[in-house]
C-alpha cells in the first residue's frame, strides 16, 4: 500500500555556473519518501546524492546554483522560499545527521550547550532550564550513551567518533521531525560501531514514527534499513524499487553493475566493478547517462530513455525494457 507523500520531488535539476562553463549536475530527479518510510538514495560517490540534500535543505547558493523542479514537503514547496521560511523548517520538521560529526559540532562548546540550543529551536519548547536540562539526559539516554550528565559538560574533541555520531542522532531526533536525513550514517567509523549506530537510529525511528532518507553507497546498510531504494547515476534516478525487490532482481545495467561491485563475504570469485568514470557535468552524454560506461549500449541510448515499470512499485530508465505504466515517475 502506497503511504502518503511528505517528501515529494519532482523534476529537479540542478546546474553550477563556473570559468568553465556551466556544470549540469542534477537532471530531472524525481524521488518520494512517505510518513514513517525509510528510504535509500545510493550511488557512486560524486552522483548527485549530497547535492540532492543540499537542494532540499536549501543550502545551494544563488545565483551560481541554479535550482529547477519542485520540493514538495508535507504539503509545501520548499524552492522559492526565503531563508528565514527555510531556517524555521531545517532543523524542526527536517534534521539532518552528518557523515563527519567531528566537522558537525562545534569544539568550542560543550555537548550540553550545543544540545540546549537545539531543543530551544523547538515550537513546543516553553520548558524551564531545568526541564531543557533533563529533556538533553534523556534524548542521549534514548541513544544508549553512558553517563549523559558527563557527556553533557564534555567537549566533541573529549568523545570518541561513535559517541560523537550518537550525540548528533540525539540532536536530529530530540525535537521529534517528520523527516531525518541521513547522510553517510557512520561511514567512518568502525564496523561494529557502525551497526550500533544504524540500530540505535532505526529503533528510535521506529518508535517515533520518523520518515527517514538515507544517503550512502554503502549497499548492505541499505539493504537492512530501507523499505524502498532510489538508484542514483550521474544526476539521474536509473532505477527504484522495494528493497528485496531491487536486491533479489536488479534490472537496471547500472545497478547490476552496481550490486556486482560489493565483495562477498563468502569469497565466490572477484567483484567485477564497472569500468569507466562518471561523465563530465560540464558535457554530459545526450540521453542516458551510464550509456558509455554500459554493456548493452545501442544507438537509441542517444536519446532520452523511456521510464517503464516492471513490476509493483519498480521501475526504471532504460530502453532496454518494455513495461507497463505504473504511476511511477522517473
Amino acid at each position: 500500500m502506497a503511504r502518503e507523500a511528505l517528501l515529494d520531488i519532482r523534476d529537479l535539476s540542478v546546474s553550477f555556473t563556473g570559468y568553465r562553463g556551466v556544470s549540469r549536475v542534477l537532471n530531472g530527479v524525481n524521488l518520494t519518501v512517505g510518513r514513517g518510510e525509510k528510504v535509500g538514495l545510493v550511488g557512486e560517490t560524486g552522483c548527485g546524492k549530497s547535492l540532492t540534500v543540499r537542494a532540499v535543505l536549501g543550502l545551494l547558493r544563488k545565483p551560481r546554483a541554479r535550482v529547477r523542479g519542485e520540493i514538495w514537503f508535507a504539503g509545501r514547496n520548499l524552492v522559492g522560499l526565503s531563508a528565514g521560511e527555510l531556517q524555521l523548517i531545517r532543523g524542526r520538521e527536517i534534521t539532518v545527521v552528518f557523515q563527519d560529526p567531528m566537522a558537525a559540532l562545534n569544539p568550542v562548546f560543550t555537548v550540553g550547550e550545543q544540545l540546549r540550543d537545539v531543543i530551544a529551536r523547538s515550537p513546543r519548547h516553553q520548558a524551564s532550564e531545568r526541564e531543557t536540562w533533563a529533556r538533553a539526559v534523556a534524548i542521549l539516554k534514548e541513544v544508549a550513551l553512558p553517563d549523559p550528565e558527563r557527556i553533557l559538560h564534555a567537549y566533541p574533541v573529549q568523545l570518541s567518533g561513535g559517541m560523537r555520531q550518537r550525540v548528533l542522532i540525539a540532536m536530529a531526533l530530540v525535537n521529534e521531525p517528520a523527516l531525518v536525513i541521513a547522510d553517510e550514517l557512520g561511514t567512518a567509523l568502525d564496523v561494529t560501531i557502525q551497526e550500533q549506530i544504524l540500530q540505535v537510529m532505526r529503533s528510535l525511528v521506529d518508535a517515533k514514527g520518523i520518515s527517514v532518507l538515507l544517503i550512502t553507497h554503502n549497499l548492505g546498510v541499505v539493504r537492512e534499513t530501507t523499505d524502498r531504494v532510489y538508484v542514483m547515476y550521474a544526476g539521474s534516478i536509473a532505477e527504484t524499487a522495494p528493497t528485496a525487490d531491487l536486491f533479489r532482481a536488479p534490472k537496471h545495467p547500472y545497478t547490476q553493475g552496481l550490486l556486482a561491485s560489493v565483495p562477498k563475504l563468502t569469497g565466490e570469485g572477484v567483484p567485477r566493478g564497472i569500468d569507466g568514470m562518471i561523465p563530465d557535468y560540464l558535457s554530459p552524454p545526450p540521453g542516458c547517462r551510464f550509456a558509455p560506461r554500459c554493456p548493452f549500449v545501442q544507438p537509441r541510448c542517444q536519446q532520452p530513455p523511456p521510464w517503464v515499470g516492471v513490476g509493483p512499485d519498480h521501475a526504471l530508465a532504460c530502453v532496454l525494457y518494455d513495461g507497463a505504466p505504473t504511476g511511477l515517475r522517473s
